[in-house]
This record gives C-alpha cells, sequence and structure tokens, in this order.
C-alpha cells in the first residue's frame, strides 16, 4: 500500500510539473500563443489535418501525387529547420513529423489507385516517380548531413569577400535555414501542375492548410533567427499560387 501510494504521489507530482511547464510554454512571452512562432506551426498542423480528413473522408482520386511527395520531402527538411532555428520550435517539430506519416500514407494510397487505373487501361491523372521522390529524399538527407562539414571546408578557401559573406551566412547556402525554404517552392510548382485538373479532383483542405500556412509563415520568417527572406517570399508565392 506505501507503495501504491509513493506510486500515486509520484505521478502526481510528474503531472503537475508537465501541466506547469505546458502552461509556461503556451502563454510564453516570446514563444507562447500571442506570438507567430505558435501560430506559424498551428498553421502547418492544417496539413496534418487536412491529410487526415482526406484519408478517412476522401477518396483517393483527390490525392494530387506530385503534391504529396512535395509535402512529404518538405516536411522532413522543415523537421531539422524547427530543431536549428532560434527560438527551437518543437511544435513546428512534432507537426512536420506527424505530415511525413500523413503524407507518405497518402503517397501510398494515390500511387496505388493510379497504377490500378493504368492497369485497367483508364487515363491515369496524377502522375509520380518512385526514382525522383527517393532521390530528393537522399539529398534532402545529404544537405542535412553534410552542410555544415562543406562550409567548414570552404572556409579555408581563399574567396573574395562578398562571396565569403553570402557562404558564410547564418541561412546561407550550407544551412537548412537556406535548404528547407529553397525546397517549399516546389509547392508552389506542384500547384501550378495542378492548376488543368478538375476541381472535383483537388482537395480542398489540403489547398485551405496551404494558403493559410502561406500567409503566417510570410511573418514568421520575419521574427525568427535567422530572419529570412528566402521564406518570406516562398510563403508569398505559396498564399497566391492556393489561392
Amino acid at each position: 500500500r506505501r507503495r501504491a501510494a509513493a506510486g500515486r504521489a509520484a505521478a502526481g507530482r510528474a503531472m503537475s510539473l508537465g501541466l506547469g511547464a505546458l502552461r509556461a510554454a503556451f502563454f510564453h512571452p516570446e514563444y507562447g500563443w500571442k506570438t507567430t512562432h505558435f501560430w506559424g506551426p498551428v498553421a502547418n498542423w492544417g496539413l496534418v489535418g487536412a491529410a487526415a480528413y482526406d484519408m478517412t473522408m476522401k477518396g483517393p482520386e483527390v490525392i494530387s501525387l506530385p503534391m504529396t511527395g512535395t509535402l512529404t520531402v518538405y516536411s522532413g527538411l522543415f523537421m531539422l529547420f524547427a530543431w536549428r532555428v532560434q527560438p527551437r520550435n518543437y511544435l513546428l517539430l512534432s507537426c512536420h513529423t506527424f505530415n511525413v506519416g500523413a503524407q507518405l500514407y497518402q503517397l501510398k494510397r494515390g500511387y496505388e489507385y493510379q497504377q490500378q487505373r493504368k492497369a485497367e487501361g483508364k487515363e491515369v491523372t496524377s502522375h509520380f516517380s518512385p526514382v525522383a521522390f527517393g532521390a530528393a529524399v537522399l539529398t534532402g538527407l545529404g544537405l542535412g548531413a553534410a552542410g555544415r562539414p562543406i562550409q567548414q571546408a570552404v572556409s579555408k578557401v581563399s574567396l573574395p569577400k562578398p562571396v565569403q559573406n553570402v557562404l558564410h551566412h547564418p541561412a546561407g547556402p550550407f544551412t537548412i535555414h537556406f535548404w528547407a525554404p529553397s525546397f517549399k517552392w516546389m509547392l508552389s510548382v506542384s500547384n501550378i501542375l495542378d492548376f488543368d485538373r478538375p476541381v472535383d479532383q483537388l482537395s480542398l483542405m489540403q489547398q485551405t492548410a496551404l494558403c493559410s500556412t502561406g500567409f503566417i509563415w510570410s511573418r514568421y520568417a520575419m521574427v525568427i533567427t535567422p530572419k529570412n527572406y528566402n521564406l518570406l517570399a516562398v510563403n508569398v508565392c505559396l498564399a497566391t499560387t492556393g489561392t
């Protein structure tokens, strides 16, 4: 009985500490609910919600394979971005972790549906290349792992000052702060590729989430460290093409 009572007391203290930490984070003046550091990731949770809605309420015909494949790689890159950005954003990290799983499931559904249509002699309405997708995943992993070692090697080479400033910028080409926003441009490209798709074969939930993400992240790009103009530009474009 004493052990059981001690266990319950320890569990109560742990729960109290956990709730206290959650409350402190929620109301934190720098990244709490009154800041863009909170609402930016919340907007991205809309992508997870859209995927969950489509997988449970919609058929595979609404799945855009180019967009779904792009969203998978995009979320993988932004997992690392969420870890390295300041302030570090655990809400954003958890969002993109869930989104990778959701988009991979949707990618499987959509690919199997299109392969079935092809086998039945019907027109394929959405195209996907597993080879290109695999190459994009490997490239993303390589950039995330090798960026800093390459930057350190390049720093030993004598280069003009303007070039050095670009290469060593906190959001420069050897950092995730450059490559995650750069890959996000592919979301707008995927939107443009879907302009000719019939309206009944588009995911309204997904487009709504993408559009709101573009608007809110245009602001988020300016309040994080390092400040990210590439991220600002891509989200303005995403909001425009998503609309």
